[in-house]
């Protein structure tokens, strides 16, 4: 059976970058056609970035620039350098690996983009 496994989700600021990674065991472990998804609160799961035959590759406009996936074939891994994030990136990323065998999806990882609760400075004579 297909495993598919990402990794390296964070609590991050605006305008920090992570990398998320993706690996795929089992008998199909192709890492041909791969995408990452993301889904945010109350909202439905949406493409993010697409590499497919021959390197074809495809991003969502929102992250077109900012994001960049590539894969490893020896590693049997695909990844999803995210630079600049905004607030609006934050969701649950999902790795999907798409072969004549079927569609196998990864438990998915959390992405959270915010500045944080802060911290209260009190200056007093």
């Amino acid at each position: 059976q297909v495993k598919v496994v990402e990794s390296g989700g964070a609590s991050v600021q605006p305008g920090e970058s992570l990398r998320l990674s993706c690996v795929v065991s089992g008998p199909h472990r192709s890492v041909n056609n791969m995408a990452w998804y993301r889904q945010a609160p109350e909202k439905q799961r949406e493409l993010v970035a697409l590499i497919g035959d021959g390197g074809r590759l495809n991003y969502a406009d929102s992250v077109e620039g900012r994001f960049t996936i590539s894969r490893d074939f020896r590693r049997n891994s695909v990844y999803l350098q995210m630079n600049d994030l905004k607030p609006e990136d934050t969701g649950v990323y999902y790795c999907r690996q798409t072969g004549p065998w079927g569609t196998t999806w990864g438990q998915g990882t959390q992405v959270t983009v915010s500045w944080g609760q802060g911290t209260q400075v009190t200056v007093s004579s």
